[in-house]
């Protein structure tokens, strides 16, 4: 029934499509098994794309020629640049999605994908020959062969959705859980261990008051998170979020349920997200606070169905219900769904090579929730990186690993290897040491060519980042040339800083003052437009953080440079830790455990002190 596949992905949610898509568009032949083809990358908890460091990572995953960033675009409905207050290293573009559009649009973008077969099943099993991963058993019993399997199981392990007193197995409300991979994987030698997440209810946006509300609207200009040339949403289009806030007495009316809460009477074993709280979680912790925020998000154009983002919980449906009537606004709302928290299994990200292939068994990736990570974003980079390696391994070549110094899902993924995690992961811009460098407007500088030279981002794709490279030197170039005298700087300057010029500056020093900006320049001072014909906007945006920020950026570099010299020593993959009597007994084991493929890696990893790598440098040196 069915033939032998180079890869197959299971699980079809953010990290199965895109470990799907990038697979195939490296011309493998790929099976995706879901159980449930109607909630191909169903997006479970909120319906938005990007944010803090997530937007970064979603550009990230467009300029490597995945797919995330043009669904996102779209299906958006309302666009925001966070931190724009802030400097460029931390703005994070961030999009509300229509739900619906969503999923079905990445459902047509895979089906247009050459070398993708769907199956609607259960995947209960690995099949495994010489202690290799080579197929998979599905719940109706079929055998399919494959050289390389990517599990993307997201939340369906083993899931129990928990609201109340009440519990059942699911890996979302009304869909089953999956059973069977945990326990071969883990009486085959795996570590497992349980985590937990959470969803608030949804409600009727007709019963709401709007009036009562903070309105946010979305940006005047739509950046959108694609390079390529999809089409973004006009600004004037854009549908607006709102915002409402808890007061005491909704908070007094939670605490009722604190008896009957799953998570305070223990019936939740697994850690649930620490930047993500449920609402009864952030009462009780922030006893002091009076108020919570509530954003008000639509769900998308059609449909009049809202996420009530922060009141994520689990308590009995009548102690939602009551409390959510004493938020303004809310006083008559309908609820469509309740919230619920769900548990489910997960495999400690230790037990991975940075490739995301399994130690104690080769040809198997793990990528998503089942790595202990949370969101949409961080599922999709890995599931992006997880089909490259799998295509990589079925073709016998060898695996791509993006460094800490050229992306955020370098960042993640050494994070979760070195470090592992006990709770679910979230990227935060403090994660990066390099922030300055791995900036959302230069994705497609930094990764497009690495992607090039492996095959999956296209030859257009390429062209783009070719040209912006060419703009960008020139209006540096046209900058650093660009000479004006005082008595013309002034004249121009009262438009735009009240600083007076005493001798003639060139005008990329005078970029660097305090409130002046490119375009202001571009508009004020005679002959530059000219001078500047025919570059794009995002072009200027990129040569104008390059020239305000070089000095910044040239230090982060010079840092860079010389961490590069212990990326670049390998440690043998064989190599016996227990020859090296002087390291200390934690590092020893961590070594042994984590198995570094260099001496950056091995330096960054929990518990590791400087002196156990000098050591080891050292011993490696004899």
């Amino acid at each position: 029934m069915f033939p032998e596949y180079d890869v197959i992905v299971v699980g079809a949610g953010h990290a199965g499509c895109e470990a799907a898509a990038a697979a195939a568009n490296l011309g493998s032949k790929v099976l995706l098994i879901t159980m449930n083809m109607q909630t191909i990358a169903q997006m479970s908890c909120n319906p938005a794309m990007g944010g803090i460091a997530k937007g970064q990572i979603v550009r990230e995953i467009d300029a490597m020629g995945g797919y995330s960033g043009i669904v996102s675009d779209i299906s958006t409905i309302q666009f925001r640049m966070l931190n724009r207050s802030k400097g460029p290293a931390m703005w994070s573009p961030r999009t509300q999605n229509d739900r619906m559009l969503f999923a079905a649009t990445w459902r047509e973008m895979l089906e247009k994908t050459p070398n993708v077969d769907f199956y609607q099943d259960m995947v209960r099993s690995i099949i495994i020959k010489n202690n290799k991963a080579c197929g998979v058993v599905t719940g109706l019993g079929h055998e399919v062969r494959s050289k390389s399997v990517v599990v993307t199981s997201g939340t369906f392990l083993n899931g129990i959705i928990h609201i109340g007193e009440k519990q059942f197995g699911g890996g979302r409300v009304s869909e089953k859980a999956s059973t069977g991979i945990t326990e071969q994987l883990v009486e085959f030698g795996f570590e497992s261990d349980r985590l937990k997440t959470g969803t608030p209810p949804r409600v009727d946006g007709r019963s709401l008051d709007y009036s009562k509300m903070e309105e946010q609207k979305g940006d005047d200009t739509v950046v959108g998170f694609s390079y390529s040339d999809v089409k973004k949403i006009r600004p004037e289009d854009q549908r607006s979020c709102h915002i409402s806030y808890t007061n005491s007495s909704v908070h007094e009316v939670l605490k009722t349920g604190f008896d009957r809460s799953p998570m305070f009477q223990g019936r939740i074993d697994g850690v649930g997200p620490r930047y993500c709280p449920s609402i009864e979680d952030k009462i009780n912790r922030f006893a002091d606070r009076d108020r919570h925020q509530i954003f008000v998000e639509p769900e998308g154009w059609n449909t009049v169905e809202i996420y009530v983002n922060g009141f994520s919980t689990s308590l009995p449906e009548e102690v939602q219900y009551e409390a959510l009537r004493l938020i303004p606004g809310f006083e008559n709302v309908r609820v469509f769904r309740p919230g619920y928290a769900i548990e489910y299994d997960y495999f400690p990200p230790t037990q991975l090579q940075y490739s995301l292939e399994t130690k104690l068994l080769p040809n198997l990736f793990f990528a998503g929730q089942i790595n202990g990570t949370t969101g949409y974003e961080e599922a999709a980079c890995q599931g992006l990186m997880a089909g490259i390696n799998a295509h990589q391994k079925a073709r016998e070549l060898a695996p791509l690993i993006l460094q800490r110094s050229e992306a955020y899902i370098g960042v993640l993924i050494d994070d979760l290897i070195g470090k592992g995690t006990d709770e679910p992961y979230r990227m935060f811009t403090s994660r990066a040491e390099y922030r300055t460098l791995l900036r959302q407007d230069n994705a497609d500088l930094r990764l497009t060519e690495i992607s090039y030279r492996l095959g999956l981002a296209s030859q257009d794709r390429m062209d783009k980042v070719l040209q912006k490279r060419e703009d960008v030197s020139k209006i540096k170039k046209v900058f650093k040339d660009f000479s004006i005298e005082p008595e013309d700087i002034n004249t121009y300057f009262t438009e735009i800083s009240s600083a007076a010029i005493s001798e003639k500056q060139k005008l990329s020093k005078i970029l660097l003052r305090p409130n002046v900006d490119l375009p202001s320049l571009i508009n004020l001072v005679p002959g530059l437009q000219d001078a500047l014909t025919g570059v794009s906007t995002d072009s200027l945006e990129q040569a104008e953080i390059q020239i305000k920020y070089e000095r910044y950026i040239e230090k982060e570099q010079e840092i860079v440079d010389k961490m590069s010299q212990l990326e670049n020593l390998a440690i043998p993959a064989g190599f016996d830790y227990d020859r090296v009597s002087a390291l200390s007994n934690e590092a020893l084991q961590k070594f042994k455990k984590i198995r570094p493929s260099t001496l950056g890696q091995a330096s960054r990893i929990s518990g590791v002190n400087p002196s156990d790598v000098q050591i080891l440098m050292v011993f490696m040196g004899r």
